[in-house]
């Protein structure tokens, strides 16, 4: 199946550390996706920092053309990565809906080698960039490894859900993704696991896909507080379920 149309939604909470790089990077994906028709959101999650001003800078400086492939959504109050992405899936209108983090972890561009491969073969399926396949290419410390396969574990004997639900990269279409982003209750990190279940809950099936991924420094994540966090929200997504 070729993708013809793809948004691309970042969510952005005080990146101003590495947003310049971040932001370069961004621009290269009017080049690679020259063929698709695209469109990129960038949404700011109530960020402190200068994480605006470096937005707004970059915005201006691209050229016409490509200016109106931006949308840019800002508000005062931060809310959480699963707010922000809910948003950024509102103000959606390609067919395809592409989630992913501004630190570029994971390049957009992986969609092409997706399409390349046919791993993309029905519209009514969602795709997770998936770190625990063999055939993905991972670079991150080993702490961070052996805790995200503990929080792996955890959700699958909660959930029944032997995904790698973290990881940001997720490929949506528009036929089901307003409707299951509009029930998504979770506004933090766990959101994941509540979008996985609201997907399984709606006969929409999830393919893991190999992924190129590379853990990048000054992660907003603290892996010890917000796990924490992340198993507490996790209870109460098992009993809202």
């Amino acid at each position: 199946m070729i993708i013809k149309e793809l948004s691309i939604i970042f969510p952005i909470y005080n990146e101003e550390a590495r947003l310049k790089k971040s932001l370069i990077k961004l621009k290269k994906l009017f080049k690679t996706f020259k063929l698709i028709k695209i469109e990129i959101i960038l949404v700011n999650d109530g960020s402190t920092d200068r994480t605006h001003e470096l937005i707004n800078t970059f915005i201006k400086s691209v050229n016409n053309a490509n200016k109106k492939k931006i949308i840019y959504i800002h508000y005062e109050r931060n809310r959480g990565k699963g707010y922000a992405l809910k948003k950024g899936i509102q103000k959606a209108r390609k067919k395809w809906n592409l989630t992913c983090d501004i630190d570029f972890s994971a390049n957009p561009s992986e969609i092409k080698r997706w399409v390349k491969l046919n791993y993309i073969r029905n519209d009514m399926n969602c795709y997770f960039g998936s770190r625990t396949l063999k055939s993905s290419n991972v670079k991150y410390s080993n702490h961070r490894y052996y805790i995200g396969n503990v929080f792996k574990h955890f959700v699958s004997i909660m959930f029944d859900l032997n995904l790698d639900t973290q990881c940001g990269f997720k490929l949506y279409h528009k036929n089901y993704a307003k409707k299951i982003f509009s029930k998504l209750k979770e506004n933090g990190y766990s959101h994941d696991v509540e979008i996985a279940i609201l997907l399984k809950k709606n006969l929409i099936k999830i393919i893991e896909l190999p992924i190129k991924w590379v853990h990048r420094d000054q992660s907003r994540l603290n892996i010890f507080f917000d796990g924490l966090i992340m198993i507490i929200k996790l209870i109460f997504i098992k009993l809202r379920y």
